[in-house]
């Protein structure tokens, strides 16, 4: 199925449109905890959601199990769900993952439709067909490939957001530069991802939209950049351009035989953090496990493939600065090399790593030896 993506401009009207194109005999929308406070307000007033069904499961990631799946099966089916129903995800990527597993899986497969809440669904979770749990202690080990009819991004969900979960999103972002051009790489390391909804200067909205007719704006005169209306804006084009890289790989490689694993940067060494860290009942942000994971890997392709040192202190720079790192020690890193063997790109037990030689210079499939694995590990904590 062909996944439509919509970068919103009138999310009732949008919504609206895609139920229609569906006719579905039943409608349910799926929150958590969270979003049911958050998000479900802005748009539970909206006609088309009139007759809709809510289903509602616990927050986090440690949510993200059989038993909630199971949960949502028994509400759609206790609410007469059909072939011909639709489910509605409206939340962040564990929500969507879980939502559309269980909508692909329900009856067979009845439609559904994303509506993410948080930057890291908004620019990854949420498009390119993805869907699962976690099982198991591992990280999405059971799920299918299947898109969603639509999804619609959104950013005003973004004003419900901390600075971690910006952050966290911010980090795929990130992904989405190394993997694709060193211009887009730029503009998201010079970007101002934080308190992106705060005005830093004492001036109302009207100086501000004054200021940017002014030909010859007085020195005391505030930046534009300084109100949140600009910088969401700059946000919703760098959003557009990162789902885009996901876009265009996604539709080269569906499910994930070849280039599409390149969107896995960051993410052996990250599942492997993230796992770890929820076993040890200390559960981190997805993007913040990768995050690190990017730093690691990008030692790797330095040693590796010469990914320039440059780009590679930059970064790794950017991500210890703002996302701090894991409290681990050389003590977990044979769990922490165990967890990494489970990763779904692996063959026969064979660790395979997506590296880069440079900015958007690919390289699937890399092999590497504990030893530099291990390494790496050091680097991370030791810089």
């Amino acid at each position: 199925m062909t996944q439509e993506i919509i970068i919103s401009t009138n999310l009732q009207a949008e919504l609206t449109n895609a139920i229609q194109r569906v006719r579905p005999d039943r409608l349910f929308v799926l929150t958590d905890t969270t979003t049911l406070t958050a998000c479900w307000p802005a748009v539970q007033h909206f006609p088309c959601l009139g007759d809709a069904r809510m289903i509602t499961i616990g927050s986090t990631d440690e949510a993200k199990t059989l038993e909630s799946l199971a949960s949502v099966w028994t509400v759609l089916c206790d609410g007469g769900a059909t072939r011909h129903s639709m489910l509605i995800n409206l939340g962040g990527g564990m929500i969507t993952d879980l939502g559309g597993f269980a909508a692909s899986t329900f009856k067979r497969g009845i439609a559904f439709m994303n509506i993410p809440t948080t930057l890291l669904s908004m620019v990854d979770a949420s498009v390119g067909g993805k869907t699962g749990i976690n099982f198991h202690g591992l990280k999405n080990e059971i799920g299918v490939f299947n898109n969603a009819a639509t999804v619609i991004l959104d950013t005003q969900f973004l004003r419900t957001l901390d600075n971690e979960n910006i952050l966290s999103g911010y980090a795929e972002m990130l992904k989405h530069g190394l993997i694709s051009t060193l211009e887009h790489w730029t503009e998201l390391m010079r970007f101002d991802i934080f308190n992106i909804n705060k005005v830093e200067t004492n001036a109302d909205v009207s100086s501000i939209t004054n200021h940017t007719l002014n030909t010859s704006p007085s020195a005391s005169s505030p930046s534009p950049e300084a109100h949140p209306a600009f910088r969401h804006a700059t946000l919703q084009r760098l959003l557009a351009e990162s789902v885009g890289v996901k876009e265009r790989i996604v539709e080269e490689d569906p499910t994930e035989q070849g280039i599409r694993k390149a969107l896995n940067l960051g993410h052996t060494f990250g599942h492997a953090f993230e796992s770890w860290a929820l076993a040890e009942k200390r559960p981190v942000l997805h993007g913040y496990a990768v995050a690190w994971g990017l730093i690691c890997e990008l030692y790797l392709s330095d040693k590796l493939l010469g990914f320039p040192r440059d780009k590679f202190y930059q970064t790794a720079t950017y991500i210890r600065e703002n996302y701090g790192l894991l409290n681990i020690d050389c003590k977990q890193y044979e769990r922490l090399y165990e967890l990494m063997k489970h990763d779904k790109k692996n063959v026969a037990g064979q660790i395979n790593f997506t590296l880069l030689a440079g900015i958007g210079d690919i390289r699937i499939n890399q092999q590497v030896t504990k030893e530099l694995v291990f390494e790496a590990l050091d680097y991370y904590r030791e810089g």
